[in-house]
């Protein structure tokens, strides 16, 4: 193929982000391929229509992703980490109303937009495995529905009143922890995060599991994985380029948290099925074959 009226066309929602902009500004490019890139300033608004199949390629958080490999629905990821980071920065407390440590929780009010989305998942799997929180003790208190329409929150979790936000809750002291943007932290120096040195405690838990926590992946349609399995192979050639068109330095730690190709990304998958069906937010525990099929397990 080698003209625009030849190449195959594909519904695309992606995110600009260092390993990512060179393909969507264009400056990468296939001949057998036409990217129609949806506007997604916010890529998380669109991640239900991802689930619902209204893109051939998107963006889509890891663990809505397992929810909706384990309920059946026709997506496949690829090997792409778009970004990851150590969640446990993301709990906070407000510190003028005393001290509170992870041995705390235990009956008090734990607030986060949803109960399944991917930050509050890996924050409750480091508590559980890295504390031993029973996570049935804690009255999580959510604002939305997640992106998985199947998937119901746990008896111990309870929607906030309407209207109400997080934040304000938090400093008002109607939530005891909250999970928290850098920008809610630097805003309000009341606020204390609840892991103490959470960078070191990031570090240890990688040298601990040996992964990455993982927050958004990019998947493509079972059925342009089985109908154009070269489709598949030429959109991971062009996301290679494009993070390696980035040059973008590793982190000091020297842990990258954009992987890319099946093997450097085994090990975050993995963990993240087991924190997922630890917490049930899952149906099914999930295989590496679930997840990626026979063509995604030969990108690298």
């Amino acid at each position: 193929m080698s003209t625009t009226q030849e190449a195959l066309k594909l519904k695309v929602m992606l995110g600009d982000y260092p390993n990512t902009v060179a393909l969507t500004q264009g400056k990468i490019k296939s001949d057998r391929l036409q990217l129609n890139f949806a506007e997604a300033k916010v890529p998380h608004d669109h991640f239900k229509q991802v689930v619902k199949g209204e893109f051939d390629v998107a963006e889509l958080a890891i663990m809505t992703y397992l929810q909706a490999v384990g309920y059946g629905r026709p997506l496949v990821a690829l090997p792409v980490v778009l970004h990851g980071r150590f969640q446990h920065a993301q709990i906070a407390y407000n510190a003028e109303r005393g001290t509170l440590t992870p041995a705390d929780l235990p009956g008090k009010r734990v607030g986060m937009r949803t109960y399944s989305q991917t930050t509050p998942t890996w924050v409750r799997g480091i508590l559980q495995n890295d504390y031993g929180l029973d996570l049935g003790r804690v009255n999580w208190v959510t604002f939305d529905d997640g992106h998985v329409p199947e998937f119901r929150d746990p008896p111990n979790a309870t929607r906030a009143p309407a209207g109400k936000k997080l934040l304000p809750m938090l400093l008002a002291g109607e939530l005891d922890a909250g999970m928290v943007t850098a920008a809610d932290l630097k805003s309000n120096p009341q606020l204390k995060q609840l892991i103490p040195d959470p960078a070191a405690a990031g570090r240890a838990w990688h040298a601990r599991y040996g992964a990455l926590m993982v927050n958004h992946i990019v998947v493509v349609k079972s059925s342009l994985a089985k109908s154009e399995p070269w489709a598949v192979r030429e959109i991971y050639r062009l996301l290679k380029e494009s993070k390696q068109a980035a040059a973008e330095p590793l982190p000091k730690d020297g842990i990258d948290i954009r992987p890319i190709g099946y093997s450097n990304n085994r090990r975050n998958f993995e963990v993240a099925a087991e924190y997922a069906w630890q917490q049930r937010t899952i149906p099914k525990p999930l295989r590496m074959e679930d997840m990626f099929d026979e063509v995604a397990r030969k990108l690298d």
